[in-house]
């Protein structure tokens, strides 16, 4: 939406990396089985700009599982609303650390 973008139309970053975050976390939270928090962004690379009216489809994966983190390799993709070709947009690696109700770390399942 305009609110989300810069004078030029541009997607702000920040819009798009919680996006990401969310997208992550549900990877990691289905790997945890259960509540986890972002605790790391690393490589956090922008190919190209997301533009106001821009599909945007964001893939998560699971990439590492510690004794109570989870690192998550998630990728944004565009699609133009009048064409088909996606275009890779951004890339990061979050780690995530499972919690317990209290908010303190916890195993991660076998």
């Amino acid at each position: 939406m305009p609110a989300d973008a810069n004078p030029s139309g541009d997607i702000f970053g920040g819009w798009l990396m919680g996006l990401m975050d969310l997208a992550g976390g549900n990877a990691a939270m289905r790997r945890a089985r259960g509540r986890v928090a972002t605790i790391a962004v690393d490589a956090m690379v922008f190919h190209r700009p997301v533009f106001v009216g821009d599909e945007v489809s964001i893939y998560a994966t699971v990439t590492g599982v510690g004794r109570t983190s989870i690192r998550v390799s998630v990728e944004a993709w565009r699609r133009p609303l009048a064409e088909e070709a996606m275009q890779q947009v951004t890339e990061a690696d979050f780690t995530f650390v499972a919690i317990d109700a209290e908010r303190r770390p916890r195993a991660v399942p076998a």
